[in-house]
């Protein structure tokens, strides 16, 4: 399993940090501290990977704005408070949005829709996801032990959970038997 991780851990890390990746960098920086994957090259990968990920977001948004404000129908108020959080905090939401789910991938399209500047988008997304990676990633490091140890202590409830989940969505999913309706079809 370590020889996996330490092959695939980074591509994984690089595909799950694109769109988010706050888990994905807490697991990598507790197997940094395990020595299986190296905390400098995990805080690399996922800060450009994040970087790459809000930018296509952004521009994305910029260059097919009506495909942009579709994806965001469903999601009015989210897109509602991102545009009140920007009047009220300005640059800065772009840096929170790194740690706050709901909002994270809305922020960079919203942006995008706006008349906001490419360029200054560009300078504040890459040191936010800078920031993002070495916080979250360090921390994860530094509490490395105690998730390894929590994660030692509870695999098998992991496995249950799995297999508890499959049964319902098994039984939940079968096909239902169709009832005999009396002779005057009701």
């Amino acid at each position: 399993m370590e020889q996996f991780i330490q092959d695939w851990g980074y591509i994984a890390l690089f595909l799950y940090s694109f769109g988010g990746g706050f888990l994905a960098l807490a697991i990598a920086g507790a197997f940094s501290f395990d020595g299986t994957l190296n905390i400098y090259i995990t805080i690399i990968v996922a800060a450009v990977a994040n970087i790459v990920g809000s930018q296509f977001l952004f521009f994305m948004a910029k260059n097919n704005k009506n495909y942009a404000q579709n994806m965001m129908n469903n999601h009015k108020r989210k897109v509602a408070l991102v545009q009140l959080l920007f009047r009220k905090y300005g640059f800065f939401v772009i840096i929170i949005q790194k740690y706050i789910y709901g909002i994270k991938t809305l922020v960079p399209l919203v942006m995008g829709l706006s008349d906001y500047s490419s360029f200054k988008f560009t300078i504040i997304n890459s040191i936010a996801s800078i920031l993002w990676a070495c916080v979250i990633g360090y921390a994860s490091y530094i509490a490395g032990s105690f998730l390894l140890e929590y994660a030692d202590n509870f695999k098998y409830i992991g496995f249950v959970t799995v297999i508890i989940v499959l049964t319902i969505l098994i039984i939940s999913f079968r096909p239902k038997k169709k009832r005999k309706s009396d002779k005057n079809g009701i």
